[in-house]
């Protein structure tokens, strides 16, 4: 039987107001060291965003939705935070900040495939 490996997530969000700390969740970012796995899956549901915060600039939050893909891919086109080891990747998508998006805080569990994991999470989190 296949052990369980250690994964850890958090939900990206759009918050185009900080200071009113409304928030709409658009992806999750899943980091598991056993599977060597981080990865981020997001939606830009443009309805839903405009609805809420009409002035959003989505194009601004979609550029820094790839920026945080490609962090999590090591593409070297993201800059050096892309050279880091995965789990310090992870730590830096996921550090506190005040901007227009933002992550929950971090949350762990075990997952059997951290890709199916991710997948699940993102339908609950996101989609759902």
């Amino acid at each position: 039987m296949q052990d369980k490996s250690l994964f850890e997530y958090a939900v990206i969000r759009i918050v185009p107001r900080v200071e009113r700390e409304e928030f709409i969740n658009v992806g999750v970012v899943l980091y598991c060291a056993d599977q060597k796995f981080l990865k981020a899956l997001f939606e830009i549901n443009v309805e839903r965003i405009k609805a809420f915060f009409p002035d959003t600039d989505i194009e601004l939050v979609y550029a820094y939705l790839c920026a945080f893909k490609q962090i999590c891919a090591a593409d070297s086109a993201a800059g050096p935070i892309s050279r880091l080891p995965a789990a310090e990747r992870f730590r830096w998508l996921t550090a506190a900040r005040s901007t227009i998006l933002q992550t929950s805080s971090v949350h762990s569990g075990l997952c059997l495939d951290a890709q199916q994991t991710l997948e699940g999470l993102y339908s609950r989190l996101v989609l759902d």
